[in-house]
């Protein structure tokens, strides 16, 4: 059963995260995602930054039901305004709505393609699961379908009968995009789905990633903690430190006026491109869970 909520579906976000809590199961006590919101609008892409075990993957996780068993949601909403019902609590409902939902509306990009895609099966096979699953496509039609996505990513449909140890990094990560957006979801969330690639692939992933965005109008959650991909394709920045958000904004105000220490730290471990920049390590010793309260009193205390 879908619960819905009373939210007004015609001025709801796509995607609303509210005061999100994730706790692993062993030690209640310890936060591991602490009170996160953010909403994330059709057509726009919010970048998630933060360094490792900020949190960021977790919340991703949070979306698309997929928190692994040791983990637990403890508190919060996860409203996903969904064309067809309205606003749904995806928190809420059971596991076979939560099946229908994703990958049909909601898709996800993961971190590592090779582990992520089944090295036995082929990647045309692969590609067409959801379709199939989804849509009901079969046959004929769903091979024309596969071969259509191949080429959407930059693959030659004669690909389709390859495996994924048959491929390129950069190959295998345009596979991941492909089956990610097969029913055209109106939620793309990308887990660094770049990290693992050269810079030249990375910036093809990147520019590919943006304008199937913008073709098909989806809303896109981008984890990073590349403050270079913020640059290239975000529209709102979200910064994560220690499980809780200490900065959000536009991408402007976050790069050019930011407002958190950390958020200075971070960018001030960027380096540029003549390479004259001095750069800063973190001090973690100020950055410590007594400063990291609430990004609101933060602020006001800075200002």
């Amino acid at each position: 059963m879908t619960v819905k909520t009373t939210i007004d579906s015609l001025n709801a976000p796509l995607l609303q995260l509210q005061q999100l809590s994730i706790v692993a199961k062993k030690a209640p006590e310890k936060l591991l995602v602490d009170n996160v919101s953010f909403s994330i609008e059709a057509g726009k892409t919010t970048c998630v930054v933060g360094e490792s075990g900020s949190g960021k993957s977790l919340t991703a996780l949070s979306v698309m039901g997929l928190l692994s068993k040791p983990l637990q949601l403890t508190a919060g909403k996860v409203l996903f305004n969904d064309a067809e019902n309205g606003v749904v609590d995806l928190s809420l409902i059971d596991a076979e709505s939560l099946r229908k939902i994703r990958g049909a509306k909601i898709a996800m990009i993961f971190q590592e393609p090779m582990t992520s895609l089944n090295p036995v099966l082929t990647v045309g096979y692969q590609i067409g699961e959801s379709l199939t699953t989804h849509l009901g496509i079969k046959g004929a039609a769903l091979k024309t379908k596969i071969a259509a996505l191949l080429e959407m990513v930059g693959i030659p449909p004669s690909r389709a009968e390859s495996y994924p140890d048959e491929l390129s990094g950069g190959q295998r990560q345009r596979v991941m995009i492909a089956m990610s957006i097969a029913c055209e979801p109106k939620l793309l969330i990308a887990d660094e789905p770049t990290t693992a690639l050269d810079v030249t692939v990375q910036a093809q992933i990147l520019k590919l990633l943006d304008s199937l965005k913008t073709r098909m109008n989806m809303g896109m959650l981008f984890i990073t903690h590349d403050f270079g991909v913020v640059a290239d394709i975000a529209d709102n920045v979200v910064v994560m430190f220690r499980g809780k958000i200490v900065e959000a904004g536009t991408k402007a105000e976050v790069l050019e006026h930011p407002q958190h220490p950390y958020t200075r730290a971070l960018l001030a471990c960027v380096p540029d491109a003549e390479g004259k920049k001095p750069l800063q390590p973190i001090d973690y010793a100020w950055l410590n869970p007594v400063h990291i309260t609430d990004p609101v009193t933060d602020m006001k205390a800075m200002a």
